[in-house]
């Protein structure tokens, strides 16, 4: 019997072979999601013919010496490694989301117009204390030009809109749909252009709510644009819960961002952050990077194949239909995997919290955030050194008050139609585009996004992990040692202004002197003296 050889095509996903030969636009793709975007199309959609990415200039870099200088990052290792010439697939274009038609050139747009078939829009502010004016034209205007260029396309087969699971402040159970607003999106647009910026920014309360922030209502308005569009071309929606480290690839555990929950994580490593308002029994509500990116590279593959007519297909991303843990077991493993792995230039041993309570919450601010500060920066100031204690912990007060929002109530997501996705696909697309939540344990997955951060965010290599283990352990002596000390002074200060307290600190150092071995040797002397006479 002759052996079967199986085509090369034959053995790639189904998915992988869709995008051969489809030119792909991606807005955002020098942004946390989007490298990892333009990474795993590369290297698993390797028959796809060009990835057109929407850069602008930026600190006197054009958008190609972007483009070169993203290729060196430790996010392409694996596919420099496989193919050194991938990187030619990927074409700036010279645009941006403030500009009017995106800041294009005609002979660019005709580029687009002709050849992309695919469009992944991702670029977005996330500054939740952006003004309301800069949140509505980056996130709302920007996607409206988006829409307006993918009318133009004449290949369009699939228009995928990245938005944030966390623009449901007014919804209980956030589902997989579109919701209206109060707001057309484009009345809103029109609005922050003639308006005054100082009223603007007067009444920015009263337009966003319910909303905590301009991101959120942005963000919101934006998918109603995107919905509006759903006759003219196969659109989606996709809301990624909170977005973490990769779980499994391109390496695990890579994050560049300190957006969101890894500079939380940094600073409470570092011993800077020490409260949080947060309550511990809300669930946590993440999804890994790269199932993220898998999951929108199979949902595009799906809006192409299928073209739904009925309803936008909108998909909410997040880990809780598989697996839920809440915020307390998270900080629990988090603490013990720091203490495992310590970051550099601990300030203090990391031993903060998270607090329910928004008045506890507040004192250890003061006891434990802000005079730790002061003391800091007054000791830079006696030996002639830079402050920066105080301005950091400026930072973390004006970032905590803007998360407590979402850190203090709990959050709702259905998530049937993204979780069917892993239930349809074969085995070589689910080998390919891996969204198994069961692959991964919670707590190793924690321990390498610690590792991640430390690597490739704080550029601390693993190599200095002994020394600062012992630096950790000395740091806390120290803490108990600061603790015991403050503990007592208080007692002290108690005992003066309360006499059964004095009382009780005179019998507690009677016992101490008594086990002292000082207290001994006088008891045997005066027996001695005794004796003698």
């Amino acid at each position: 019997m002759k052996p079967v050889y199986h085509s090369v095509v034959e053995m790639r996903s189904k998915i992988a072979r869709w995008y051969d030969g489809r030119s792909v636009l991606v807005t955002g793709g020098s942004g946390f999601m989007g490298k990892v975007m333009l990474e795993k199309l590369l290297y698993s959609c390797d028959g796809i013919e060009k990835i057109y990415v929407l850069l602008r200039s930026k600190r006197g870099r054009t958008p190609q010496q972007r483009i070169d200088d993203m290729w060196k990052l430790p996010v392409f290792n694996r596919l420099r490694e496989k193919d050194t010439n991938a990187v030619n697939k990927l074409i700036p274009v010279d645009g941006d989301l403030f500009s009017k038609g995106l800041g294009l050139k005609d002979a660019d747009v005709r580029l687009l117009t002709d050849n992309v078939s695919v469009i992944f829009h991702m670029a977005a502010t996330l500054k939740l204390e952006a003004t309301l004016k800069d949140a509505i034209q980056q996130n709302t205007e920007g996607t409206a030009m988006v829409l307006d260029l993918a009318k133009r396309m004449k290949k369009l087969d699939a228009f995928c809109h990245f938005s944030t699971a966390y623009c449901s402040a007014d919804i209980q159970v956030f589902e997989e749909r579109v919701y209206d607003t109060k707001d057309k999106p484009r009345d809103v647009i029109d609005v922050v252009k003639w308006m005054n910026p100082e009223a603007l920014e007067t009444a920015t309360k009263m337009i966003i709510s319910p909303h905590p922030n301009t991101y959120t209502y942005s963000k919101r308005l934006a998918e109603n644009l995107v919905a509006d569009e759903q006759e003219n071309f196969p659109v989606c929606i996709i809301r990624p819960a909170v977005v973490c480290p990769a779980g499994l690839e391109p390496m695990p555990g890579w994050v560049d961002s300190l957006n969101g929950p890894m500079g939380l994580l940094v600073a409470a490593g570092k011993g800077v952050l020490r409260s949080m308002h947060c309550v511990g029994s809300n669930k946590a509500q993440v999804i890994p990077v790269d199932y993220a990116i898998n999951a929108s590279i199979v949902i595009a593959y799906k809006l192409g194949s299928e073209k739904p007519k009925n309803d936008v297909p909108v998909y909410n991303l997040t880990q809780d239909g598989v697996i839920s843990i809440t915020m307390g077991e998270v900080l629990n493993m988090g603490k013990e995997i720091v203490y495992r792995n310590p970051f550099e230039m601990q300030v203090w041993y990391p031993d903060g919290d998270i607090r329910s309570s928004k008045l506890v919450h507040t004192l250890c601010c003061i006891f434990m955030h802000w005079l730790p500060a002061f003391f800091i920066d007054l000791l830079m100031l006696i030996f002639r050194q830079k402050r920066f204690m105080i301005r950091i912990q400026k930072r973390i007060h004006q970032g905590l008050e803007l998360l407590q929002f979402f850190t203090t109530r709990e959050w709702n997501f259905a998530s049937d139609r993204f979780l069917a996705l892993w239930d349809e696909m074969d085995e070589k697309d689910k080998k390919t585009f891996n969204m198994d939540f069961h692959a991964m344990p919670m707590e190793w997955y924690l321990e390498q996004s610690v590792l991640g951060a430390r690597q490739y965010c704080m550029k601390e290599p693993l190599s200095s992990l002994p020394r600062c283990r012992r630096q950790q352990k000395a740091l806390y002596v120290l803490h108990k040692l600061f603790v015991f000390a403050l503990y007592y002074y208080l007692f002290y200060l108690l005992s003066l202004w309360c006499p059964p307290v004095r009382i009780l600190r005179d019998l507690l150092w009677e016992n101490v002197a008594k086990l002292s071995p000082y207290h001994e040797s006088n008891d045997s002397d005066t027996v001695q003296m005794n004796v003698g006479r």
